[in-house]
């Protein structure tokens, strides 16, 4: 009997345990990505990329600010040296009028051979006032040069060290680019393998960002570049394309445009990895073509929580987001995307 009764209550046991597995949505295949996972790592990335894209436009602007500046320094050298030679000239004429004029002789000569003294006098005068006014001249855009020599010089050196800070900036840019693009290959596989299999991997596990919004409604990504809107036309689609698509790179994370509850978390069909929220008011959105999904169906989330990362799973030519308002779950039922987020404060651009 004992035999037996061990045999009685281990099938129930394993029934249990295979109802368990069975009823989870979001079947696992492989291990879940924890924080520091892959999917972790190709966030980081991207933030990293941007942030350097951003110093190193910042930097390419400062480069070309300080050569304008070494060019305008340098124009107005040539200038300054262009007055220096006209009062130059200006000085020889009138040493050579002077001589002509008797500047030769002696002063007292001069005053004792001329007809009218006082004329010499004033003729002298105004001769030495000429020479004084060339010669202060003279000094003042001399130091003008030198000032604007040093001035270049300091212009040329910044722009010269910007430029070898660029060219660290550019290297390091590059080299964040290729570890990103490795591992967004890497992530884009597993996404196609969970769209083969019809079956999600799981949530994975982001550090979230604080999603203290003060609005109550922000647009799905952070920055991005609208390509394929509502409504427009295209031989990717059946009749008219139904959502807005926003040109990302693959891992960027999305977030949810409010608060809401997810109703759907799918990893199979056209639109691949894909994720529904359902709104407040009977709206839904949807969030296709992802790459990893970080919520679970039933999951509350909020204002500008990530709910998974982009990518090009299911039928997609390119690396974007597909984004959708539905007045139902189901596709088919979208209105204009870009008009509802603008009625709830939310600009696209």
């Amino acid at each position: 009997m004992r035999p037996f009764r061990r045999h009685s209550l281990l099938v129930p046991a394993l029934l249990c345990a295979l109802a368990a597995l069975t009823a989870r949505p979001t079947a696992a295949i492989g291990d879940t990505d924890g924080p520091e996972g892959l999917s972790a790592e190709v966030a980081r990335l991207v933030e990293k990329a941007s942030a350097m894209t951003q110093r190193y436009e910042e930097g390419r602007r400062k480069a070309g600010v300080q050569r304008a500046r070494a060019k305008r320094l340098e124009r107005l050298l040539a200038r300054e040296r262009r007055n220096i030679a006209v009062l130059h000239g200006d000085l020889g004429r009138i040493a050579r009028a002077q001589y002509r004029s008797g500047g030769g002789l002696p002063h007292t000569a001069q005053l004792l051979l001329a007809e009218s003294p006082e004329e010499v006098m004033r003729g002298q005068r105004a001769v030495w006032q000429a020479d004084l006014a060339v010669n202060n001249a003279v000094t003042k855009s001399r130091r003008a040069e030198a000032r604007l020599a040093t001035d270049e010089a300091k212009a040329a050196k910044a722009w010269q060290t910007l430029g070898r800070r660029n060219a660290k900036l550019a290297e390091m840019k590059r080299g964040i680019e290729q570890q990103l693009e490795a591992a967004q290959s890497t992530l884009q596989g597993q996404a196609n393998a969970s769209v083969a299999a019809g079956a999600c991997r799981g949530a994975v596990r982001l550090d979230q960002p604080k999603t203290g919004f003060t609005a109550a409604w922000v647009a799905p990504l952070k920055t991005y570049e609208l390509s394929a809107g509502f409504g427009s036309g295209g031989k990717h689609w059946a009749n008219r394309h139904t959502g807005q698509d926003f040109a990302v790179g693959i891992g960027t994370p999305v977030r949810s445009v409010g608060k809401g509850r997810v109703v759907r978390v799918s990893c199979g069909g056209p639109f691949g990895v894909e994720v529904v929220v359902r709104h407040r008011g009977g709206y839904y959105t949807q969030y296709a073509h992802l790459a990893t999904v970080a919520v679970d169906q039933g999951e509350r989330v909020a204002t500008g929580q990530w709910v998974g990362q982009s990518g090009m799973s299911g039928n997609s030519t390119g690396p974007h987001l597909h984004f959708e308002v539905r007045l139902t779950p189901y596709h088919g039922s979208g209105v204009d995307p870009v008009r509802w987020l603008a009625e709830r404060g939310v600009r696209l651009n």
